[in-house]
């Protein structure tokens, strides 16, 4: 582990030329303040589903706040029940089902924002499959991401279906060399993807996980509650910049991706602008519905409910954690 001079570590060494931030200090109401050094870790690959950490990054939004930001880089298999339990990120983009089942597990984490107000998460087959409904997946094959298999496992419990789970990284190749006759997808990526990668839509069945009443609630902002506790200031700025990025990416989309594009390709990824483009504008649908004019960010208690339970009657959780313990609306002007 690598200390980055906060006390703060992580699994790999942040590299310079993968993390773009200032070593300067930072002047704030005609004083000069040290930077805070932060971690942040993604559950991903860079691609603009994390535009915001990234544009805000870029703009210096961080540094106004505050906030010197290094992010975690993506390790395939290495998910955030790893690096929260083990104090080496400080705050952390998680899906709410994955966060409920940390908190469950005792990782002490709490929920201090919620942009994200419904789900993009989808399954696949190909038409030529004939695997056309939840009962026809039996006894088959679906690639699932590693650790995110909470959302799949409900939908087949609640269809009584026996699927096996293959877990995959963050790749279609299995799906679309048939080694696998499902795969899971976000709306906002591998869907476009595999059209991108030859097939049209209408070669392909889509089971979007909302419609078979898993509306599971996406990316939430999670820290440690200590973390919150020694300094809620500094949770409440790092909500502020990262929302701050967020805005400036869905206003100032052309230049978000430049951004996001830029930095993958620092990080050899394969990217290209077309997709990036596609995923920032429904990451706007995503964070922004229709008729919405900025974040809500609130965690309902009806919708952590909903997802704490299936998750309980499923077996996948011992116990349900208490909604005032798992969501800490830290409030801000």
């Amino acid at each position: 582990m690598v200390d980055i001079g906060c006390g703060c570590t992580s699994r790999n060494a942040i590299e310079e030329d993968i993390v773009v931030c200032s070593d300067s200090v930072f002047a704030a109401t005609g004083s000069a303040k040290q930077l805070r050094d932060v971690t942040f870790l993604p559950y991903w690959v860079t691609t603009a589903q994390f535009a915001g950490y990234y544009v805000a990054q870029e703009k210096g939004f961080y540094e106004k706040h505050g906030i010197r930001m290094h992010v975690i880089p993506f390790i395939p298999f290495v998910t955030s029940y790893n690096l929260m339990a083990e104090g080496e990120a400080d705050f952390a983009a998680i899906w709410l089902v994955n966060a409920i089942g940390l908190k469950a597990d005792g990782i002490d984490i709490v929920n201090i924002a919620q942009p994200s107000s419904r789900s993009s998460l989808m399954l696949i087959t190909k038409k030529s499959s004939d695997i056309d409904s939840i009962q026809k997946m039996d006894g088959k094959r679906a690639g699932i991401w590693s650790g995110f298999e909470f959302q799949p496992r409900a939908l087949f419990n609640k269809y009584n279906v026996d699927v096996e789970i293959v877990p995959i990284g963050s790749t279609n190749t299995l799906f679309l060399m048939d080694g696998v006759e499902i795969t899971n997808a976000s709306w906002f990526d591998e869907y476009h993807s595999i059209i991108n990668s030859g097939y049209d839509p209408d070669e392909l069945n889509t089971f979007f996980f909302a419609d078979y009443g898993l509306n599971f609630l996406e990316d939430g902002i999670y820290c440690l509650r200590k973390t919150m506790e020694d300094d809620p200031e500094l949770c409440r700025n790092f909500i502020k910049a990262t929302l701050e990025g967020w805005r400036y990416a869905f206003t100032n989309m052309d230049e978000a991706v430049d951004i996001v594009v830029n930095r993958a390709k620092r990080e050899n990824l394969p990217v290209n602008r077309v997709h990036q483009k596609w995923m920032l504008e429904r990451y706007r649908d995503l964070y922004l519905p229709e008729g919405s004019t900025d974040f809500h960010n609130n965690l309902s208690k009806s919708d952590y409910d909903f997802a704490a339970r299936v998750l309980f009657e499923n077996g996948q959780i011992d116990e349900i954690p208490g909604f005032g313990s798992f969501f800490q609306p830290l409030l801000y002007e």
